[in-house]
């Protein structure tokens, strides 16, 4: 098999599983995040008064790449930047707003929200791993999905991705979008990120107090995990029993 017949189909496995990285990263960023909290002693700002400073950065860090998502799932058509894991799915090739910056804006997203729990461990050998890991992981579902758009659009495709940089972004040939944004689209899509985000902040600061003994709760962080998810079991119910967040060609 050609290496570009290879990659193509290890990408499509990968988008397949995709969700599966996060869970490795999480798993993994909590040992050394507890580990960080039994001995203090490895890193620099922690039982300081920055350390708070530092945790919020984290977070920033994790609610930039979910406002990523949230602009550029706001803006597309249907079926298109979707959550799909059978396939891939473009009805419409999007070219317009944040898709005239960059290529692959949802994982660029993806990448800053789980960049922010992986600075939690504040081991930055593990950052550097899981950023190198997560570009082998990504490369081939982009190439994937690339070869996959090229097939569907051919020249139209082509044309674009040649003035539009892959991961990142050149605001320099930035085009307006056409339709307006959605919120109805983005409650339906990014709750979950959403939930995600503040419910694994919420777990890494009361599993570190609680072992750490020092019973300085990040009450904000346990507050939004909590506000989070009542929203996500909303949201759920809402798609589900009504037609509320429908929305024609959205």
């Amino acid at each position: 098999m050609a290496l570009i017949e290879e990659m193509e189909k290890q990408g499509l496995w990968l988008f397949r599983y995709r969700g599966v990285l996060p869970l490795i990263i999480l798993l993994a960023g909590t040992v050394l995040y507890l580990r960080t909290e039994i001995y203090p002693g490895t890193f620099l700002l922690e039982e300081t008064p920055y350390e708070i400073y530092y945790e919020s950065f984290c977070l920033v860090v994790s609610l930039l790449g979910l406002a990523i998502r949230i602009y550029t799932v706001g803006y597309t058509p249907k079926n298109t930047s979707g959550r799909n894991v059978d396939g891939q799915v473009a009805d419409t090739l999007n070219k317009k707003g944040i898709y005239s910056v960059v290529r692959h804006p949802l994982y660029l997203g993806n990448l800053l929200m789980w960049t922010g729990p992986a600075l939690m461990t504040a081991n930055f050998l593990f950052v550097a791993a899981f950023w190198l890991l997560f570009w082998v992981y990504y490369e081939r579902i982009m190439f994937a999905e690339e070869q996959f758009l090229k097939k569907k659009f051919g020249e139209k495709y082509t044309e674009w991705a040649a003035g539009v940089p892959a991961f990142i972004p050149c605001f320099r040939n930035y085009i307006r979008n056409d339709l307006p944004f959605s919120w109805k689209k983005v409650l339906k899509k990014e709750k979950n990120g959403f939930a995600a985000i503040f419910l694994i902040f919420a777990l890494f600061d009361i599993s570190g107090e609680l072992i750490g003994q020092k019973g300085e709760f990040n009450y904000f962080v346990i507050t939004m995990a909590a506000v989070s998810v009542l929203l996500y079991i909303v949201l759920k119910y809402l798609k589900r029993r009504t037609a509320i967040l429908d929305e024609e060609g959205r």
